[in-house]
């Protein structure tokens, strides 16, 4: 990421970068010391900064102020892709949930769109999710009931989609 500046690119003395980023000095310094940005050419008072340094600093403002950590800021710089957000809940919008009851106080809420699963999927989950909450729980009664009555509701949503 070491770039020289050239005396056709712009570059910055330390004051006036962190008045174009709007970021103390210190913080610079600390983003060059742990290698986040990229080290400036020249030193103490003659240090100059290229429009790169002020672009990486506007990336690293802009990520942790939506709470990226700065590990994962350090990853994004180096090239890895940037996660993609979930889409908001627009305001009126419809969701499609399962309830799957599992017992008295256990219940597991699925989300088949947002999860990208198939009815099959879902139906499959449900399966064994009860047949290891009945191995777990030293078959209660009724556990075995629930997972066919489940296994029926799944199966008439999966055929009305």
């Amino acid at each position: 990421m070491k770039s020289e500046i050239t005396s056709m690119e712009p570059s910055y003395a330390l004051a006036d970068l962190c008045v174009l980023v709007d970021l103390p000095p210190r913080t610079v310094r600390y983003y060059v010391q742990i290698g986040l940005v990229d080290r400036p050419e020249g030193e103490t008072r003659a240090a100059r900064y290229s429009a790169s340094h002020l672009e990486q600093l506007l990336l690293i403002k802009k990520w942790t102020a939506a709470g990226v950590s700065l590990e994962r800021i350090r990853e994004l710089l180096q090239g890895e892709q940037a996660p993609v957000p979930p889409r908001p809940r627009a305001i009126g919008s419809i969701e499609v949930k399962s309830h799957l009851t599992v017992a008295d106080g256990v219940e597991i809420v699925i989300e088949p769109g947002r999860a990208g699963l198939s009815p099959e999927q879902v139906r499959q989950f449900v399966k064994g999710v009860m047949t290891v909450f009945n191995e777990v729980s030293g078959g209660q009664p009724g556990v075995t009931d629930s997972v066919q009555v489940a296994e029926k509701e799944q199966a008439k949503k999966g055929m009305k989609s």
